[in-house]
């Protein structure tokens, strides 16, 4: 389930990706089959392990092309182990949510960023994130946990005060906030057969759209994002800084 959408966020095959916050490994993923060298960095040395196990198995099923690369370590978000202009792309998803010091995480992107290069920010959106920290204060108060609410301007703001030019945004996963309403409302920490019935209900709806895609879902959910969308998601490049004339 990708919340970066690639048509609108154009990746071309030998871009140097990195996935920051990369999690279980989704957006990392999709661009190793677009035939681009990934770098997947994590804090948590549990996904960084499955991630690279997941990297072997495509490569050796041959699901990136020739010329796709993937590498999988831990890092900090705060202090990237990497040189000035480094990437083409930047991928951060449902991440900076979690992080104290986001202007310190932006600024360590824009550094690694090469002028001219592209990024993707995802975050909760602020109306449906809003009624799930109404319905329950073990949704966010966790270690971990989401510490802030971002509304569109506000990270928007944030990205250009960073030194980056946004150039569009759009809604993502409008069939999915319904689903934490629920976890909300019936108990976050329930899963599985410990579930409320309608939770377990509504997640096998979730599963079944992912796997199979239907027109109907598909369809459903274009027209629920602009209204409900999960997720806010905002694309931006680092200018070119300016020539400086030889005298």
């Amino acid at each position: 389930m990708l919340t970066v959408d690639f048509t609108r966020f154009p990746l071309a095959a030998g871009d140097r990706v990195l996935d920051l916050g990369c999690g279980a490994g989704r957006h990392a993923f999709e661009c190793y089959r677009r035939g681009a060298r990934v770098v997947a960095l994590d804090q948590s040395a549990e996904e960084i392990r499955e991630v690279a196990k997941w990297f072997a198995a495509m490569d050796e099923a041959g699901e990136a092309p020739p010329g796709a690369t993937a590498t999988a370590m831990e890092g900090d978000a705060l202090a990237l182990p990497f040189p000035d202009d480094s990437f083409d792309v930047v991928i951060i998803s449902e991440v900076m949510e979690h992080i104290p010091d986001d202007k310190g995480v932006l600024a360590e992107m824009v550094r690694v960023l090469k002028p001219g290069g592209r990024i993707a920010v995802t975050v909760p959106r602020y109306g449906p994130e809003k009624v799930c920290w109404a319905l329950s204060d073990a949704y966010h108060e966790v270690e971990g946990g989401h510490i802030r609410i971002y509304r569109g301007t506000e990270l928007l703001a944030r990205m250009r005060e960073s030194g980056l030019r946004p150039y569009g945004t759009h809604h993502a996963h409008g069939l999915h906030a319904p689903y934490w309403w629920l976890k909300c409302a019936f108990g976050v920490d329930r899963d599985g057969e410990n579930a409320a019935l309608p939770v377990r209900a509504y997640h096998k709806l979730l599963v079944w759209d992912i796997m199979k895609r239907p027109l109907a879902t598909r369809v459903a959910e274009r027209a629920l994002d602009p209204v409900i969308g999960k997720s806010f998601v905002a694309y931006a490049t680092k200018p070119h800084l300016p020539t400086t004339a030889v005298k």
